[in-house]
Protein backbone atom coordinates (compact mmCIF):
# COMPACT_ATOMS: atom_id res chain seq x y z
CA UNK A 1 0.00 0.00 0.00
CA UNK A 2 2.94 2.34 0.55
CA UNK A 3 3.63 2.48 -3.21
CA UNK A 4 0.08 3.79 -3.75
CA UNK A 5 0.73 6.85 -1.56
CA UNK A 6 3.63 7.86 -3.84
CA UNK A 7 1.42 7.94 -6.93
CA UNK A 8 0.23 11.42 -7.80
CA UNK A 9 -1.63 13.00 -10.67
CA UNK A 10 -0.43 16.03 -12.57
CA UNK A 11 -2.29 19.27 -11.89
CA UNK A 12 -4.09 18.93 -15.23
CA UNK A 13 -5.13 15.33 -14.49
CA UNK A 14 -6.39 16.35 -11.04
CA UNK A 15 -8.41 19.23 -12.45
CA UNK A 16 -9.92 17.04 -15.18
CA UNK A 17 -10.81 14.31 -12.69
CA UNK A 18 -12.39 16.78 -10.25
CA UNK A 19 -14.45 18.21 -13.11
CA UNK A 20 -15.65 14.72 -14.08
CA UNK A 21 -16.47 13.82 -10.47
CA UNK A 22 -18.33 17.10 -9.91
CA UNK A 23 -20.44 16.59 -13.05
CA UNK A 24 -21.29 13.02 -11.97
CA UNK A 25 -22.03 14.21 -8.41
CA UNK A 26 -24.46 16.88 -9.65
CA UNK A 27 -26.12 14.53 -12.14
CA UNK A 28 -26.80 11.84 -9.49
CA UNK A 29 -27.88 13.73 -6.36
CA UNK A 30 -30.09 10.79 -5.32
CA UNK A 31 -26.90 8.91 -4.39
CA UNK A 32 -25.73 11.49 -1.85
CA UNK A 33 -28.56 13.66 -0.57
CA UNK A 34 -27.48 16.42 1.77
CA UNK A 35 -23.80 16.46 0.72
CA UNK A 36 -22.09 19.49 -0.78
CA UNK A 37 -19.55 19.17 -3.59
CA UNK A 38 -17.32 22.01 -2.29
CA UNK A 39 -16.66 20.12 0.97
CA UNK A 40 -15.98 16.89 -0.93
CA UNK A 41 -13.55 18.69 -3.25
CA UNK A 42 -11.69 20.25 -0.31
CA UNK A 43 -11.19 16.83 1.22
CA UNK A 44 -10.05 15.34 -2.09
CA UNK A 45 -7.58 18.13 -2.73
CA UNK A 46 -6.07 17.52 0.71
CA UNK A 47 -5.46 13.82 -0.10
CA UNK A 48 -3.53 13.45 -3.37
CA UNK A 49 -3.23 9.67 -3.05
CA UNK A 50 -7.03 9.36 -2.86
CA UNK A 51 -7.34 11.38 -6.06
CA UNK A 52 -4.90 8.96 -7.69
CA UNK A 53 -7.06 6.00 -6.57
CA UNK A 54 -10.20 7.70 -7.93
CA UNK A 55 -8.36 8.26 -11.20
CA UNK A 56 -7.59 4.54 -11.35
CA UNK A 57 -11.26 3.73 -10.67
CA UNK A 58 -12.24 6.10 -13.48
CA UNK A 59 -9.54 4.87 -15.88
CA UNK A 60 -10.72 1.27 -15.54
CA UNK A 61 -14.36 2.17 -16.20
CA UNK A 62 -15.76 2.35 -12.67
CA UNK A 63 -17.39 5.80 -12.83
CA UNK A 64 -16.84 6.42 -9.09
CA UNK A 65 -19.36 8.54 -7.20
CA UNK A 66 -20.13 9.31 -3.57
CA UNK A 67 -22.82 7.10 -2.07
CA UNK A 68 -22.76 8.67 1.40
CA UNK A 69 -20.62 8.91 4.49
CA UNK A 70 -19.29 6.13 6.65
CA UNK A 71 -21.28 6.07 9.88
CA UNK A 72 -18.65 3.84 11.51
CA UNK A 73 -15.59 6.05 11.07
CA UNK A 74 -14.87 8.41 13.90
CA UNK A 75 -16.28 11.85 13.32
CA UNK A 76 -13.82 14.70 13.67
CA UNK A 77 -14.71 18.27 14.60
CA UNK A 78 -18.38 17.36 14.81
CA UNK A 79 -18.58 16.16 11.20
CA UNK A 80 -19.77 12.81 9.91
CA UNK A 81 -17.31 10.10 8.89
CA UNK A 82 -15.40 9.60 5.67
CA UNK A 83 -16.97 10.04 2.25
CA UNK A 84 -17.61 6.72 0.52
CA UNK A 85 -16.94 6.45 -3.21
CA UNK A 86 -18.27 3.32 -4.96
CA UNK A 87 -17.93 2.30 -8.59
CA UNK A 88 -21.29 3.32 -10.04
CA UNK A 89 -20.87 2.21 -13.67
CA UNK A 90 -23.99 0.51 -15.04
CA UNK A 91 -22.05 -2.73 -15.59
CA UNK A 92 -19.03 -4.16 -13.79
CA UNK A 93 -16.03 -1.95 -14.74
CA UNK A 94 -14.80 -3.01 -18.18
CA UNK A 95 -11.12 -2.53 -17.32
CA UNK A 96 -11.38 -4.96 -14.40
CA UNK A 97 -12.96 -8.07 -15.89
CA UNK A 98 -11.66 -11.57 -16.60
CA UNK A 99 -10.01 -11.74 -13.18
CA UNK A 100 -10.01 -14.61 -10.74
CA UNK A 101 -10.63 -13.76 -7.07
CA UNK A 102 -7.18 -13.59 -5.42
CA UNK A 103 -3.48 -14.45 -5.81
CA UNK A 104 -3.87 -17.94 -4.31
CA UNK A 105 -6.57 -18.69 -6.90
CA UNK A 106 -4.42 -17.29 -9.71
CA UNK A 107 -1.43 -19.39 -8.70
CA UNK A 108 -3.58 -22.53 -8.42
CA UNK A 109 -4.48 -22.41 -12.13
CA UNK A 110 -2.29 -24.70 -14.21
CA UNK A 111 -3.41 -23.41 -17.64
CA UNK A 112 -5.19 -20.38 -19.10
CA UNK A 113 -4.33 -18.05 -16.26
CA UNK A 114 -6.11 -14.67 -16.25
CA UNK A 115 -3.94 -11.54 -16.41
CA UNK A 116 -4.60 -10.64 -12.76
CA UNK A 117 -6.85 -11.16 -9.75
CA UNK A 118 -9.43 -8.88 -8.14
CA UNK A 119 -7.88 -8.60 -4.67
CA UNK A 120 -4.39 -7.64 -5.89
CA UNK A 121 -5.72 -5.24 -8.52
CA UNK A 122 -7.88 -3.46 -5.93
CA UNK A 123 -4.91 -3.18 -3.55
CA UNK A 124 -2.71 -1.77 -6.32
CA UNK A 125 -5.41 0.85 -6.99
CA UNK A 126 -5.65 1.74 -3.29
CA UNK A 127 -9.27 0.57 -3.02
CA UNK A 128 -11.14 -2.41 -1.57
CA UNK A 129 -13.78 -4.73 -2.98
CA UNK A 130 -17.36 -4.05 -1.97
CA UNK A 131 -18.72 -6.46 0.61
CA UNK A 132 -22.06 -8.15 -0.18
CA UNK A 133 -23.92 -5.76 2.14
CA UNK A 134 -22.33 -2.72 0.43
CA UNK A 135 -23.20 -4.16 -2.98
CA UNK A 136 -26.83 -4.49 -1.90
CA UNK A 137 -26.79 -0.86 -0.63
CA UNK A 138 -25.49 0.28 -4.03
CA UNK A 139 -28.36 -1.55 -5.74
CA UNK A 140 -30.83 0.60 -3.77
CA UNK A 141 -29.44 3.64 -5.64
CA UNK A 142 -29.99 2.27 -9.14
CA UNK A 143 -29.88 -0.87 -11.27
CA UNK A 144 -26.36 -2.20 -11.69
CA UNK A 145 -24.88 -5.35 -13.25
CA UNK A 146 -27.90 -6.26 -15.38
CA UNK A 147 -25.61 -8.07 -17.86
CA UNK A 148 -22.43 -8.53 -15.82
CA UNK A 149 -21.48 -9.66 -12.32
CA UNK A 150 -19.00 -8.45 -9.69
CA UNK A 151 -16.78 -10.30 -7.25
CA UNK A 152 -17.45 -9.17 -3.65
CA UNK A 153 -15.43 -9.66 -0.46
CA UNK A 154 -15.68 -13.31 0.38
CA UNK A 155 -15.99 -14.53 3.99
CA UNK A 156 -12.85 -16.41 5.08
CA UNK A 157 -14.84 -19.59 5.82
CA UNK A 158 -15.91 -19.79 2.15
CA UNK A 159 -12.50 -18.82 0.81
CA UNK A 160 -10.72 -21.47 2.93
CA UNK A 161 -12.82 -24.09 1.13
CA UNK A 162 -11.78 -22.79 -2.30
CA UNK A 163 -14.82 -20.65 -3.09
CA UNK A 164 -15.52 -16.99 -3.66
CA UNK A 165 -18.78 -15.05 -4.01
CA UNK A 166 -20.08 -12.62 -6.57
CA UNK A 167 -23.29 -10.66 -7.09
CA UNK A 168 -25.45 -9.36 -9.92
CA UNK A 169 -28.96 -8.07 -10.58
CA UNK A 170 -31.44 -10.17 -12.56
CA UNK A 171 -35.24 -10.17 -12.65
CA UNK A 172 -35.15 -6.97 -10.57
CA UNK A 173 -33.53 -8.85 -7.68
CA UNK A 174 -29.97 -8.86 -6.34
CA UNK A 175 -28.45 -12.34 -6.28
CA UNK A 176 -25.36 -13.67 -4.52
CA UNK A 177 -23.67 -16.72 -6.03
CA UNK A 178 -20.51 -18.74 -5.58
CA UNK A 179 -17.77 -20.05 -7.84
CA UNK A 180 -14.36 -21.54 -7.42
CA UNK A 181 -12.08 -18.60 -6.63
CA UNK A 182 -9.88 -19.53 -9.61
CA UNK A 183 -12.69 -19.03 -12.11
CA UNK A 184 -12.87 -15.95 -14.32
CA UNK A 185 -15.27 -14.68 -16.95
CA UNK A 186 -15.34 -11.87 -19.51
CA UNK A 187 -18.54 -10.55 -17.90
CA UNK A 188 -17.28 -10.58 -14.28
CA UNK A 189 -15.19 -7.86 -12.70
CA UNK A 190 -15.30 -6.17 -9.33
CA UNK A 191 -16.64 -2.96 -7.87
CA UNK A 192 -14.47 -0.97 -5.53
CA UNK A 193 -14.84 1.27 -2.51
CA UNK A 194 -12.65 4.23 -1.57
CA UNK A 195 -12.90 6.08 1.74
CA UNK A 196 -11.93 9.75 1.73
Amino acid sequence: MSNVTKKKLSREQSEELLKTLKTRFEKNMNRHKGLEWTKVQEKLEAHAQKLWSLHEMERTGGEPDIVGRDKKTTATAGQAGEYLFYDCSAESPAGRRSLCYDREALESRKKYKPKNNAIDMAAAMGIELLAEEQYRELQKLGKFDLKTSSWVKTPSEIRKLGGAIFCDRRYDQVFTYHNGAESYYAARGFRGLLRV
